[in-house]
């Protein structure tokens, strides 16, 4: 608005043949109060841009199957705006070319400007309010949300605030990937060791001589009462078969570390420094000292890896990367374990780092409507489900109490037997204070006394 006057974009409004050169002078001139306003209005588009491009233009975190509503609402009422601003503009410089023939005052350049710094303050005023729907409006907490992920039953608890039911799946979506532990679905079912094998090993019995009805109808009640009672006990069995499991683990875990401490003292990083024997040595980049002090802890890290199942997240080549990374920057042997040893968060996972995740979301109710209280959706990845509930938090009414200051007096209770046997030690107690004080002053007279004999 404030460029295509001094460009020549309207001929007829301010290169009029009617008008002399004074006039057309006249009408661009642009004293210093509309260069103080040119200069306010660059920085208020100047701004204004940087502001649209950090809100709008920005790669979005995830692909919606809905859209947003505030966004299309604030996008819907900036294009009214931009219409309605550009068609007055037009035919304010359209009314302008008839005042020039009908000989009546035209438009100036310094309306024109006054014009674009109100388009421009209208655009800012709906950018605020867009930063208040989009980004300000859902920090308050409004609602509570425990999720919950299925086969394994872990679940975490979060307060949000007021988001639409497809932003709020995004949001558990980031809090899944960096909060949860990685989902190992080797582990739904324990381990079993060798003595529970054996335990466990089932035998085949066979009449040689053959039976009787009466012998198989007992036979058939015996092993039916066995499964019974077998089926009775799977409690007991199933808590001796984790409690031996975690014993099982504690026990790799403890010789992986140690593995890991002994191999670490057997690689040096080089210095500058003379070497004080005459040996010679041989440098290594930290790729070959990965390899040259693996093998000493490879057999404890693979059996701890086999009992906790993590053997299809960790390959060879992997676990040397990882260990030539330790040895380049000075890591502790327990920092090299961390990935092994913690299962936390799932982008820890390798195969989890990709750089688009397709997640299905179910809900009953339309995705664009914001949750509310009670509101419960699914989110779902090959065996792995979330199950979202929402409830809001309660209002919270606190009132004003102010206490007597003579309540805070007290008294005691002669009821009790109790109370009475306090009393009467303190009594004693004072007696004793008493005949103290006396046998000392006693004893001091006796000095003074013989001190003046």
């Amino acid at each position: 608005m404030a460029v295509l006057p001094k460009v020549g974009f309207f001929p007829a409004a301010f290169d009029n043949l009617d008008l002399s050169q004074n006039d057309r002078l006249k009408l661009l001139a642009c004293n210093a109060e509309c260069k103080g306003m040119l200069v306010s209005l660059a920085a208020r588009m100047l701004l204004l841009a940087i502001g649209v491009w950090a809100l709008f233009l920005k790669k979005p975190a995830a692909i919606m199957p809905r859209i947003f509503f505030w966004r299309a609402f604030v996008l819907l009422l900036v294009l009214i705006t931009t219409f309605a601003y550009w068609l007055f503009y037009i035919v304010q410089v359209t009314e302008g070319t008839k005042a020039l023939v009908t000989g009546s005052e035209a438009v100036d350049y310094s309306t024109l400007v006054h014009y674009s710094i109100s388009f421009t303050d209208t655009l800012l005023a709906i950018f605020y309010a867009a930063v208040v729907l989009i980004s300000i409006r859902h920090i308050e907490p409004v609602y509570h949300i425990k999720v919950i992920r299925s086969p394994d039953g872990e679940s975490r608890n979060y307060s949000i605030g007021q988001l639409s039911i497809q932003r709020t799946a995004v949001w558990v979506l980031r809090r899944y990937y960096t909060e949860f532990t990685i989902y190992n679905p080797y582990l739904e079912r324990l381990p079993v060791s060798k003595s529970q094998r054996k335990a466990l090993s089932s035998f085949k019995y066979y009449e040689v001589d053959g039976a009787t009805p009466a012998q198989q109808q007992n036979q058939s009640r015996a092993v039916l009462a066995a499964h019974a009672r077998r089926r009775d006990s799977s409690h007991n069995e199933r808590f001796y078969e984790e409690h031996e499991y975690e014993r099982r683990v504690k026990k790799r875990r403890a010789r992986l570390v140690t593995a890991a401490e002994e191999a670490f003292t057997h690689i040096k990083r080089q210095t500058n420094d003379p070497p004080q024997t005459q040996a010679p040595v041989i440098p290594l980049d930290p790729q070959e000292a990965a390899q040259a002090i693996f093998p000493s802890m490879a057999r404890a890290l693979q059996k701890y890896l086999r009992v906790t199942r993590q053997q299809p997240r960790h390959t060879i080549e992997s676990i040397l990367k990882h260990l030539a990374h330790c040895l380049k920057y000075d890591m502790s042997p327990r920092a090299f374990l961390e990935p092994y040893l913690v299962e936390t968060p799932v982008l820890q996972n390798d195969k989890e780092r990709r750089t688009n995740h397709n997640w299905a979301l179910i809900c009953d109710e339309l995705l664009s409507r914001p949750i509310g209280d009670g509101s419960t959706f699914q989110l779902i990845q090959n065996d792995v489900s979330l199950t979202v509930t929402i409830n809001k938090i309660p209002h919270f009414t606190i009132s004003e109490e102010v206490i007597d200051p003579k309540s805070n007096k007290f008294v005691l209770k002669l009821n009790s037997e109790t109370s009475q046997h306090v009393i009467k030690l303190n009594e004693r107690n004072e007696i004793l204070t008493q005949l103290n004080l006396i046998l000392a002053g006693k004893k001091r007279n006796r000095k003074i006394q013989d001190r003046l004999v």
